[in-house]
């Protein structure tokens, strides 16, 4: 049975879910039994089990680390964003998430133990005081939200004993065995991630930025090109290594002195990673299926093969379906949605 670590303000306890456990109550070790809940608030969708996914005869013991973020308000994207992984994978058993969370909802992590009973998963807590007065305004109030940025923390939060692993957002669908991606050869760098030379890069800097001699000089020597933040396979041993994290955080000073980008958490990322990163097909990151960041209009998908869909930008599927509103590739993450009240079911 499948148990789970939570990091909580006021020291380390450990809780662990067990499905069939009807009350809290004080285990041996200190902490607290948590059952399934059984009448959720209204805050928090209620999911079918999903199917079990087992391992097949080829598979090892190897591991594979994912790490998302956990937040009620995009809890029936993690849902299927989990289902699809699995149900694409060759040996799921041999994936652990690794869920990072700031607020505290008992709901939220019964809802991930009673939907995939089977899975291996460990929840963390993100301090949300670490970004805070680090935060500046963009263009779109869900960028500017806390949890968008525990992704710059994950080497301080993640376990000193996993080495590598691969960061999703929860707007995102997996089609094809994960397996692959993780098998990346990162070739001694932080992180592998498709990586879009063509796009506009001077988009995501404000004119403050390229007027500043200082400021246009960071990317000297160097080619950068987009990449989404949203698809990283991460060498954690390295982040640590090169200090990631503080000089993140240095370029997050820097906006809220100089407006020099209008973007959540992707632009700094940029500033100290475009062009030294390990780029990989662009198969893993079909993004932007959101529309833009404005107005949400109707993407298609680009040309070529596909083994990841995301949407990124501001509309998400499970809100257009409901309002009957949807997009065309919306119909693609339909069949992944396991709330229990949606019309759209799996075919097995």
């Amino acid at each position: 049975m499948a148990s789970c670590t939570f990091i909580l303000p006021l020291g380390l306890l450990s809780f662990i879910i067990v499905a069939n456990t009807v009350s809290s109550l004080p285990s041996s070790s200190g902490g607290i039994r948590l059952g399934v809940i059984r009448k959720p608030s209204a805050d928090v969708p209620v999911f079918r089990e999903a199917p079990a996914f087992r391992n097949g005869d080829s598979c090892g013991p190897l591991r594979i680390h994912i790490v998302m973020t956990l937040d009620a308000n995009y809890l029936r994207g993690t849902m299927a964003a989990i289902f699809s992984i699995l149900r694409h994978s060759t040996c799921p058993e041999n994936m652990e998430f690794h869920f990072l969370w700031a607020r505290f909802d008992r709901e939220v992590f019964s809802s991930i133990k009673s939907t995939f009973p089977y899975l291996n998963f460990k929840f963390y807590r993100f301090d949300s005081n670490r970004v805070r007065g680090k935060i500046s305004k963009s263009i779109r109030q869900s960028l500017d939200q806390p949890l968008n940025y525990a992704r710059i923390y994950l080497a301080d939060i993640i376990p000193s004993d996993v080495k590598r692993v691969i960061y999703l957002d929860s707007d995102l669908l997996l089609v094809d065995d994960i397996a692959k991606l993780w098998e990346v050869d990162l070739e001694d760098r932080v992180l592998a991630a498709p990586e879009y030379c063509h796009a506009n890069f001077t988009y995501y800097f404000s004119n403050l930025f390229w007027l500043d001699p200082v400021l246009a000089r960071t990317f000297h020597g160097r080619r950068p090109c987009y990449f989404n933040t949203g698809v990283m396979v991460v060498d954690v041993e390295k982040w640590r290594q090169v200090q990631l994290t503080q000089k993140v955080e240095g370029w997050m000073t820097v906006q809220k002195q100089k407006r020099i980008y209008h973007l959540g958490s992707l632009p700094p990322f940029l500033l100290v990673l475009a062009g030294n990163i390990k780029g990989v097909d662009h198969r893993w990151n079909q993004h932007g299926l959101g529309g833009d960041n404005m107005e949400g209009k109707c993407r298609s998908l680009h040309p070529g093969p596909i083994s990841l869909l995301h949407w990124s930008g501001k509309g998400k599927p499970w809100l257009r379906l409901d309002s009957r509103k949807p997009c065309i590739v919306d119909h693609l993450w339909a069949p992944y949605d396991l709330y229990r009240s949606s019309l759209h079911v799996l075919e097995e």
